[in-house]
């Protein structure tokens, strides 16, 4: 078990990590003038000398050799940085063109599609509390489709494509910040391709947009960095549950700055869907901590038993069960 005060450590962590992540949409907001394609390729190039820096501190080197030995992994990798790109691009396009809820509405709906991935590619079972929430999910898809005429693609993209990269990290094996440092190398050259291109065409904000505009985007890298930082540093210190829970804190941000600063509408037929999603949320945390509470009880009572066991002198019985009164 966690020492209390690691605990408190990793909540402050955890918060830090997923308020950042949630008000995002303010950074990304400072930069709707340049292009998404320019902040993505700033967010790309920055990244890595983070990266790079983090690496150095921590002297984690160790990593590379082998991973360039392994065609395989490193092809995941590539798939990895080219899945993690699609979703930082939408998300930034989607931000920046007034769909701010609907992007909150993707972080939300991420944990059910992982789930249905979990089925469908690595043909997990789910308990029925589970089927049940992916139901619900789904229900919510149909309910705005219908409202709206049209499918919620922001909102699918982005629960998709991430939902994709978490499947295909799986298969790496890598840390956080080591995977996170392979994935921003393989991006490193296209984004700066981009940012020659741009600068060629007269496009770039880095260039022409001022001191200002240059700090912001040369900002993208640590606004990228700093959250992950915090969230490893919480994975280490909390169960899978907790960090389960405060995943949630992203959206539900997004959902409020959509909400009070952008001003985006909310009809009826989205606060259904939204509601639906919710729901199918709640549904999927109860089940979380209640199987996590079980977890935790058979752990101790299977401790408990060889606690006893050790404490036995050698060649005793074993304690009879207790009697129920019947005869069996």
């Amino acid at each position: 078990m966690q020492p209390r005060s690691d605990q408190r450590v990793g909540l402050a962590y955890g918060f830090g990590a997923y308020t950042m992540w949630g008000l995002l949409p303010l950074y990304w907001h400072l930069l709707d003038a340049a292009s998404p394609f320019e902040i993505l390729a700033h967010r790309m190039v920055w990244s890595l000398p983070v990266a790079v820096v983090i690496l150095a501190v921590l002297r984690r080197w160790s990593w590379i050799g082998p991973l360039l030995r392994q065609p395989r992994r490193l092809g995941l990798v590539l798939v990895c940085a080219l899945v993690i790109s699609a979703n930082w691009f939408l998300y930034i396009w989607s931000v920046n063109a007034g769909h701010v809820l609907e992007a909150s509405l993707g972080y939300f709906i991420n944990p059910l599609v992982s789930i249905a991935f979990g089925v469908l590619v690595l043909r997990e079972r789910l308990r029925p509390p589970q089927w049940t929430a992916v139901g619900i999910g789904l229900l919510a898809v149909v309910v705005m489709t219908v409202a709206y005429g049209k499918v919620p693609w922001i909102a699918l993209g982005l629960a998709f494509s991430f939902a994709t990269y978490g499947l295909v990290k799986k298969g790496i094996k890598l840390d956080g910040i080591e995977g996170f440092s392979a994935e921003t190398a393989l991006q490193l050259l296209p984004a700066l391709g981009i940012l020659v291109f741009l600068a060629l065409h007269g496009e770039s904000r880095f260039t022409t947009g001022g001191v200002g505009q240059a700090l912001l985007l040369a900002g993208c890298g640590i606004a990228t960095a700093v959250p992950l930082i915090c969230f490893g540093a919480a994975a280490v210190r909390l169960p899978l549950t907790t960090i389960g829970m405060m995943q949630y804190l992203a959206p539900t941000f997004q959902f409020l700055l959509g909400l009070t600063v952008f001003h985006e509408r909310m009809p009826p037929e989205r606060w259904a869907g939204f509601a639906l999603v919710w729901a199918a949320l709640t549904v999927l945390t109860w089940d979380a901590l209640r199987t996590a509470r079980r977890g935790r009880t058979a752990l101790a009572e299977a401790a408990a038993r060889a606690e006893a066991a050790a404490a036995r002198p050698a060649g005793a019985p074993a304690a009879a069960p207790p009697s129920d009164g019947l005869t069996r």
